[in-house]
């Protein structure tokens, strides 16, 4: 059988991620960024949510009337929850597309320089 010491000692494996597939990249980055993207929009709400309940919008209309700059608060409107889910969910669209398209060309990117160099060197071990 062989000696007792030798057949517990863990097995190494070293191994080269050589290719990425680009179309796996670009559906689990889809994915992920997707979810990235509805944290992002409730994050915003949530964060919307407790400035409001803070008071901090009223805060700034009021002291805007007592100094005189009642023309300024109508930039406040651009505060109102309708709006700031609606530059949240752009920004989320816009994340979607962009993490998507970088993450698949960086899969490409990283196939041709692995072609050249080897690709990432990885050690795995059986304990």
């Amino acid at each position: 059988m062989g000696d007792p010491h030798y057949d517990d000692a863990p097995r190494r494996v070293d191994l080269a991620v050589a290719r990425l597939d680009a179309w796996s990249v670009m559906k689990v980055s889809f994915l992920l960024s997707v979810a990235l993207g509805v944290a992002m929009v409730i994050g915003t709400a949530i964060l919307w949510f407790m400035v409001d309940g803070m008071h901090v919008f009223s805060t700034i209309e009021d002291f805007l009337v007592q100094i005189g700059a009642e023309r300024y608060a109508s930039f406040l409107d651009y505060a109102r929850l309708p709006k700031v889910l609606s530059y949240a969910t752009i920004a989320a669209v816009a994340n979607v597309v962009l993490m998507t398209a970088m993450l698949t060309l960086g899969s490409l990117l990283y196939n041709v320089i692995t072609s050249l160099v080897g690709g990432v060197k990885i050690s795995l071990m059986d304990e």
